[in-house]
């Protein structure tokens, strides 16, 4: 949770708000993949990559 703390800091404190959806779809990919992995659905999720 820090290291989430810090990047919203940096964020806020350097304006980089154009950053911000890189990281949401970079967590929602790694959220699909983790999903993916654990899931009875992991076949139809791989069909679409």
């Amino acid at each position: 949770m820090e290291f989430l703390k810090d990047l919203f800091a940096f964020l806020m404190e350097r304006k980089k708000w154009w950053l911000m959806p890189v990281i949401l779809v970079l967590l929602l990919l790694g959220a699909l993949l983790i999903f993916a992995g654990q899931s009875a659905v992991a076949p139809f999720i791989y069909t679409l990559f």
